[in-house]
């Protein structure tokens, strides 16, 4: 990196992952990235989870390249998998709340993966992690879940849920290095890719 002091820029809309950032308090800004995400759907089963996460979070990131600033540009795309005997099952935001309720009873009483790749880039230079955690859900009742999907309206997570809220009333079991990998943007990973990229102390 030059002696000037380069810009941030989150390629992401979501408010929870601008609110995780902001906790390392440094300045940068929101874009939305112009990268169709299902479209990529179908190399989903030939690269496995943590490469397809990946190759999502480098497609969101090359789409906001070529700015006249040249700034980092920092990027994230989080899967959520439930494993079979078949192979993995990615699972997509379930966009209405029936599909969501139906999400959850398919994932009740089993354990999922979330998987979060991040990608800081530059000017042809790349610095990348990638994160999981392994999620148990209880054995709740429909009820349950129809209750907690009306009220929360989830419709836009990948698992259905929020950890955030009432959500994590639905698990029985949490493994992973860091929380924060489980709301979308893991930030010890960030702050390894920040320091690597000279733009965290």
């Amino acid at each position: 990196m030059d002696g000037r002091s380069a810009s941030l820029v989150l390629a992401s809309t979501s408010r929870w992952r601008a609110e995780l950032l902001a906790r390392l308090e440094l300045p940068f800004e929101t874009a939305a990235p112009s990268f169709d995400e299902r479209g990529e759907d179908h190399r989903f089963a030939a690269l496995g989870p943590q490469q397809f996460a990946l190759h999502l979070a480098r497609g969101k990131a090359a789409s906001l390249a070529g700015r006249d600033d040249n700034p980092w540009i920092l990027a994230a795309d989080q899967l959520a998998v439930l494993d079979r005997a078949d192979g993995p099952l990615l699972l997509h935001k379930p966009g209405t709340e029936a599909r969501a309720v139906e999400q959850l009873m398919r994932l009740r009483g089993r354990r999922h993966r979330l998987v979060t790749a991040v990608v800081l880039t530059r000017a042809g230079v790349e610095h990348h992690e990638i994160d999981e955690q392994r999620l148990t859900m209880r054995a709740f009742s429909r009820a349950e879940a129809e209750a907690y999907v009306a009220r929360h309206r989830p419709l836009a997570s990948a698992g259905a849920y929020h950890i955030e809220d009432a959500g994590i009333r639905l698990f029985e079991r949490i493994e992973g290095e860091d929380y924060t990998g489980i709301i979308g943007l893991p930030l010890l990973a960030v702050c390894r890719l920040l320091r690597a990229a000279s733009l965290l102390v």
